[in-house]
């Protein structure tokens, strides 16, 4: 007779491993995201005082006229580049995730598959069919799976064309103004 237990056992092992891989991950993007805002926050207090020290200076309307116009370029310029580096992260972060969902979700699958193999074996005779359903079930979840991951991939890449393009012509928008 079989006994699932050394199987449920083995699978629950690995689902704490995915659950501490996941948590780690978790913990090492907050950190990531924690540094930058940080370093925004010390970047726009800088600029903040060095605005307030240019502000100090004016002597007259013109010089208040070029320096509004070099405060809101800079701001511009700040707010692009901050705005950047945080798609970015938040870009690593999802291909991360996305790498782990596959991964986990494949050593899941692998675990189930076993499973259904070693207990079909000592099944009783006439349980075939039951058998036969869990697996289809277990390959149409993989199948439901894949495609899911297909098209996630393709959306994530075309929100990413999308963002580039956007800040290209942003970035475009201030070199012109610039000139202006």
């Amino acid at each position: 007779m079989y006994n699932p237990t050394q199987d449920i056992a083995e699978i629950n092992k690995v689902n704490v491993a995915q659950a501490t891989k996941f948590a780690a991950l978790s913990l090492e993007n907050a950190e990531k995201m924690v540094k930058f805002q940080l370093g925004a926050a010390k970047s726009v207090f800088a600029q903040s005082v060095e605005s307030a020290q240019a502000v100090a200076g004016i002597r007259d309307v013109q010089d208040l006229v070029a320096l509004r116009t070099k405060l809101a370029e800079s701001q511009v310029q700040t707010a692009m580049g901050y705005s950047r580096h945080l798609y970015e992260l938040a870009t690593a972060a999802q291909a991360e995730y996305s790498a782990l969902a596959e991964e986990s979700f494949g050593v899941y699958t692998k675990g189930m598959a076993a499973f259904v193999d070693k207990a079909s074996k000592s099944a009783p005779a006439g349980s075939d069919v039951a058998v036969n359903a869990f697996k289809s079930t277990l390959a149409a979840t993989t199948a439901a799976f894949d495609q899911f991951q297909k098209a996630s991939k393709q959306v994530a890449s075309l929100a990413d064309a999308n963002v580039r393009a956007a800040a290209a012509t942003a970035s475009k928008a201030v070199k012109n103004g610039k000139r202006a």
